[in-house]
Order: C-alpha cells, then structure tokens, then sequence
C-alpha cells in the first residue's frame, strides 16, 4: 500500500498491524506501548527491556512512564541494574541521569554527571546536562564553566548560550554577542534557535543595545508561539472560573473538603517574584519547598476539561458532594507525597497558573494557605516576554496577550478577595524589595507560623531550585531588576492596550 493512502485510511488502534511480530521483538513492543493506556504500556514496555536488554528506547520510555507515574525508585533500580549487565555502555547511565533529574533528585544525580563527563569529555550535551545540574543546586562558578565548555564542543548550541544567559548574575560580553550572531544563521532547528535569540535579547541588553535586543526577543517570541502555540481561551475559561464566586459556590461549609493544613500554593505570574517568596518561606524550619507541582493541573484534567482548565471542570465542581470534595482533596495530597523529602508539617506548591484553580482549591482543601505574589504589571509582562520557557509550558508570545492574560489574573484573583476578605494572602514584590522584614513578618503571621530570621537570609537556603530565577533568588535582595523594564518602554505599547 502506498504511504499516502495509508495516511487517508481512517485511524486504527495501533497495535492492529503490529500484532503479526513476534513478542519477542523489543521495538513492536514499545511501539505497542506508545498507544496503550498505563497498566498496559508499563506491562508491555517490561516485556521489550527483557526481549532486548540493550535496547535503548525501551528502556528510556518504561523509565519515563514509571517516573510519569510517580514511581522514579523503580526506574532507577532498573537502569541501575542495566548499568550492572552493560558496564562498558555509556547510555544506562545516561538514562539513569534524566531519570534522577525528572525526580527533581538533583543531588543525586550529579555523581552520574561527573562520571558522565569524566566517560565522553568531548561530547557537549552530557557538559551542557551537567551545567544545569549545578545551577539548579547553586554552584554557579562551576555552572559557568560547565556550559563554557559544551559550548567550545558546539559553539551554535543555543541550550547552552541560553543556560548563561539565564543565569542572570553573569554578564555575557562583546565577544559571545559576536560568536552567537555568527552561529545564529546555520542554529538548525527552532528550539536551538528561539533559546539563541533570547540570549541575545539577554547579552544586548546587558551592553546597552535595547532595540536589537527587543527584536531578538521578538523574535523568539514569534518562533516559540509557532511551536508551542498558546491557547488564548485561558483568558476567557478565566473569566468563566472567577463567576464561581459570584454563583455563590464558595459559599459551602469549609467542612466539605479535606481539612488537611498542610499545603502553602503560590500563585500569580511567572517572572512575578515567586520564586523569591517561596525561598524565603522554604528558609523557614516548618516549610518545606518542592517547587513547580502538577498535580492539581492532573486533577483539573480529570474533571473533564480537555486542556486542563475552562468551564467543564467548574460543572463539573458544582456537583460534587462533600464526600467528593474530600475525596479530591486527599487525592491531592496523596500525589504530592512523592515530591516531599523531609518532615516538615507544611509545604509549598509554586505553580503560578494555579492562579486559575483557587476556587476549587477552596473546596477541596479549605485549610490551605494561597498567596498572591504580584509585581507590576509592566515589568512582570515584559520579563515574561524576555524569558525563554521550556516547549511544554504554553505561556503568551505577544505583548498583547500577556497584558490580557495579566489582567484576567488580576482580576480573578481580586475577585476572590472580595468573596471572602483575608482568604489569599497579597505579596506585592516592589514592597519586599523595599522592606523585606515587615513584608516577611505579615507573611508569617497569615501562615499563622512563628518569625524566623533564617527567613531574611534568604539567600543563604542550599536547596535545588528549578525555575529561571534561581541563581537571583540565591544573592541579597537588590533593586537591579525593577526598572530594567524601562530601557524597552518604546516598544511595549500593546502592553498597555491589552491592559
């Protein structure tokens, strides 16, 4: 048959014309497993690592599917065991690695990016890997040198400019602008060259050249958007959530859900300065930080709505009885166990978009904590726009939509206060910058928790910290960010419309 007529045969389950190979071929099992639902993906991708024990791809995707599943343990016993069998083959190692790393076990896997490199010096990716391992826990000088030296083995790696460039506290210079203007043309494929044209916006910032680093930013905007196209019904399915205050459904006992206290979610904007709140409270002994959750996002989904958000899940909400209220939940806190390394009785979800789901975080855990960070409107929209996100996090690539998607969560958010006055506790970051010990202490009070001076030493807090702000959140509080805004003001018109 003729592959175009292929494509224009209606779908079939995809296991039909792969049922005739034998099951011990390790491929049409993990092709099987592609279109098969957990159980049955976990079962047959078991089946293809035995069928072929050195068969990369089986391996990396029953390792992804187990830490999807929360299970990260059992994917590194099984590429540990791997390593066993294939002790002269690089890639279980390798596997073992980003198996670590998307169990945000960080620490961990840094002893397997030293043996890493130590194995293949003249490969760039296991250096520009490594490079991000050791901002992520803090040491930036050997950060700096790591991603320097993955770019000497490829100079047009735009991974690596941009994980430079996004450490914020280093400057890039006249001769790395000229090296990735050089590299830009032949940058090859869009992901490598959206990351190229942020660092640049970054690097001609930094020396002064505001509209060409405008237009790189632009730019990369405009090649993110064709990527990772955002869906601007976020704004509208907004606006449906915020009538949840209005219909009266918070009006529910707080009995109805799970009491538990355990949970502090920030919310608000990326680029607003959560990542600077959620440092200092995770500096306090009685709060733990785990970072960027998913877990009520997987929730939302399994109400109903098809992209995680918008008006089937507040339906469906409005339905649920006490019991499914607490059931939801436990379900909540039962899926963020697997994140929680030590004791500590509360704990952070700083998932900015779950700005979205305060509504149904009040009903299903009306004891948690929610804090509101903010930060001008201007200055958190362009930062948005001037920040490279990773290809699965669908943020607004124009002016306009990021001043549109700002003011459905200002609004929102306002409306939640006015439902129930002292429910979300406000952050403003321009006052933390400006008072940081008053600002603390109010945060404290609200958490109902005691003052801690680790808490103003912020800075000083070794944890990992995954987001594009951690190496700023790791220096003494400064005002060197709050106006640089300003320097772009001549081309951020559309900020101003949308808002």
């Amino acid at each position: 048959m003729k592959q175009e007529e292929r494509r224009a045969m209606p779908d079939q389950p995809l296991g039909s014309h792969l049922a005739q190979h034998t099951p011990n071929d390790p491929e049409a099992l993990r092709l099987l497993a592609g279109g098969s639902a957990a159980p049955d993906a976990e079962r047959l991708l078991r089946q293809a690592v035995v069928a072929g024990p050195g068969h990369i791809l089986a391996h990396a995707d029953l390792a992804s599917l187990l830490c999807r599943l929360g299970r990260g343990d059992e994917a590194v016993a099984m590429l540990d065991e791997a390593m066993g069998r294939l002790p002269d083959q690089i890639w279980p190692l390798s596997l073992k690695i980003a198996a670590l790393t998307a169990d945000r076990r960080i620490e961990e896997a840094l002893p397997g990016h030293e043996e890493l490199v130590a194995r293949a010096p003249r490969a760039a990716v296991p250096w520009l890997n490594y490079g991000y391992a050791l901002k992520t826990l803090g040491r930036t000088d050997e950060a700096v040198a790591a991603y320097r030296q993955s770019l000497a083995l490829d100079p047009a790696s735009g991974f690596a400019w941009w994980g430079l460039a996004n450490l914020r506290t280093v400057a890039l210079g006249p001769s790395d602008i000229d090296q990735m203007e050089r590299v830009l043309p032949g940058a090859g494929a869009d992901l490598n060259r959206i990351q190229l044209h942020f660092a640049l916006g970054r690097a001609l910032g930094d020396v002064g050249e505001f509209e060409r680093s405008f237009r790189h930013y632009e730019q990369a905007n405009v090649l993110r958007g064709e990527l990772a196209p955002y869906d601007a019904r976020n704004v509208s399915d907004a606006a449906a959530a915020g009538r949840m205050f209005s219909a009266g459904l918070l009006a529910r006992p707080p009995s109805n859900g799970c009491l538990a206290g355990d949970p502090i979610f920030i919310v608000g904007m990326p680029r607003s300065g959560s990542t600077l709140v959620e440092q200092i409270l995770a500096s306090h002994p009685m709060i733990e930080g785990p970072g960027e959750l998913f877990e009520l996002q997987t929730i939302v989904t399994s109400l109903g709505a098809a992209d995680d958000c918008g008006p089937s899940w507040i339906e469906t909400v409005a339905g649920i009885g006490q019991d499914g209220l607490r059931a939801l939940g436990d379900e909540y806190l039962a899926s963020t166990r697997k994140h929680r390394r030590t004791d500590r009785p509360h704990f952070i979800d700083k998932m900015p978009a779950n700005w979205r789901y305060v509504g149904l975080i009040r009903l299903i855990l009306p004891n948690a904590r929610i804090i509101d960070v903010r930060r001008s409107m201007h200055a958190c929209c362009f930062s948005n726009f001037a920040t490279y996100f990773n290809r699965d996090t669908k943020v607004p690539t124009t002016l306009s939509e990021l001043g549109a998607y700002y003011r459905a969560y200002v609004d929102l958010i306002d409306q939640a206060h006015a439902a129930i006055p002292g429910w979300i506790h406000h952050v403003q970051y321009e006052q933390v910058v400006a008072d940081l010990e008053t600002e603390v202490r109010r945060l404290l009070d609200y958490l109902a928790l005691p003052f801690d001076e680790a808490c103003l030493e912020f800075h000083r807090t070794a944890r990992a910290i995954h987001t594009p702000s951690a190496q700023q959140v790791r220096e003494p509080l400064n005002t060197d960010g709050l106006d640089r805004w300003r320097s772009y003001a001549p081309w951020l018109g559309p900020l101003d419309a949308a808002s």
